[in-house]
């Protein structure tokens, strides 16, 4: 009997190691399998491999603190070429470095490894608001994305002049 039983947990054992070594296939394939570039089956099959998380109380205490703004958030448009970066001064000195004309704003994405900078228009300048501060209101700076390197769900690091934010999510 007790041979029998450990036979059992031999084979057993066995069984449940060559089943954790043997290659998964994944149930639900990438949508480029199965040619389908587009459509809503590949913004399905895109998902993020951050958790979303807010921002704690510390880290927004420490921007107003350093820097004189809150509500920092990075979303894309609907095509996807362009990223917006949007933040609320609060303290209207501390702020003046994000809004400062000479401070190039550029948005780092570790994932895609690339660089995203404004774009200039001809006859309208920078895409970003550059004018003097004011506490409560929101201002915002638009970050081309061409060829779509930059998506929801990514975290990327901002750069204007000496102001950092590291790791924010794309909405």
């Amino acid at each position: 009997m007790a041979a029998m039983v450990g036979a059992l947990w031999a084979a057993t054992a066995l069984a449940g190691g060559a089943a954790e070594q043997s290659p998964v296939a994944p149930t639900n394939p990438p949508a480029e399998a199965h040619g389908n570039a587009g459509g809503a089956a590949s913004a399905q099959a895109r998902h993020s491999p951050y958790h979303s998380m807010r921002m704690t109380d510390k880290a927004k205490k420490q921007y107003v603190a350093m820097w004189g703004v809150n509500k920092l958030r990075v979303s894309s448009t609907n095509s996807g070429n362009l990223i917006r970066f949007t933040y609320r001064v609060e303290d209207p000195v501390l702020a003046k470095t994000l809004l400062d004309r000479s401070a190039t704003p550029y948005m780092y994405s570790p994932k895609a490894q690339a660089v995203l900078q404004v774009p200039v228009m001809d006859k309208v300048g920078p895409l970003r608001q550059s004018m003097s501060p004011k506490a409560g209101q929101d201002y915002w700076m638009v970050f081309s994305n061409k060829g779509n390197l930059v998506r929801p769900g990514d975290r990327v690091d901002i750069r204007i002049g000496t102001f950092q934010a590291d790791g924010l999510m794309v909405d």
